[in-house]
């Protein structure tokens, strides 16, 4: 009786079979984890990208462009009837001024609210914008939406208590004379003055 080789017999019928492939699971973990630390570097970058709350409530929301020649005019209640007409002669002094030439709408947006907001927290009250009238095709595009704007803006801003187009010898309609409100350091200063018994002259 021949004796049969049962290990000669297995490898004999396993000769012709191929072993499965397979890929490293240590490889696809590691793949996901450098996938999940890429996304979320992305997110990091986005958000440190991410410009701040802007505080400029300035809109160009229903802005209209106005001729060169428009000659500008504002006036809150409560501003005196005197005091305003002086602003209209150009009897007041500006005490700093902004020139907008040759600023986008943008650009012009932030440094008119940054202009005031300033001149404000100085103490100032009579302060003058050039926005332009235009003299070139270009140059007078540019200026009536600019013109359209600072219209716009100046009476968006509660301490703006009145503007008027400015005089020929201070730019005409191509700038204008702008009346803020007294700031709380200058009430208050004003206030010090008083218990000490001197009466300020206040020309606005």
């Amino acid at each position: 009786m021949m004796s049969i080789d049962n290990d000669k017999v297995f490898s004999d019928a396993m000769s012709d079979v191929v072993p499965l492939k397979y890929e490293s699971k240590v490889d696809l973990n590691r793949k996901t984890v450098r996938d999940k630390d890429s996304s979320l570097e992305h997110r990091r970058r986005a958000a440190a990208e991410m410009p701040e709350s802007d505080l400029n409530a300035l809109s160009t929301t229903g802005v209209v462009p106005l001729d060169g020649w428009l000659v500008l005019t504002f006036k809150r209640t409560g501003v005196q009837n005197g005091v305003f007409r002086k602003l209209k002669q150009g009897r007041y002094e500006a005490e700093c001024t902004l020139d907008l030439h040759c600023m986008n709408t943008e650009a012009a947006r932030r440094e008119v609210f940054e202009f005031i907001e300033e001149v404000h927290e100085l103490g100032l009250r009579s302060v003058l914008v050039v926005h332009g009238k235009g003299g070139s095709k270009l140059e007078k595009e540019r200026s009536s939406i600019l013109k359209g704007c600072v219209d716009h803006w100046l009476r968006q801003l509660e301490i703006v208590q009145a503007f008027h187009s400015a005089q020929p010898r201070h730019g005409g309609t191509g700038a204008v004379y702008v009346l803020l409100r007294k700031s709380e350091k200058k009430k208050q200063e004003n206030r010090e003055k008083l218990s000490k018994g001197r009466v300020p002259v206040d020309p606005l």
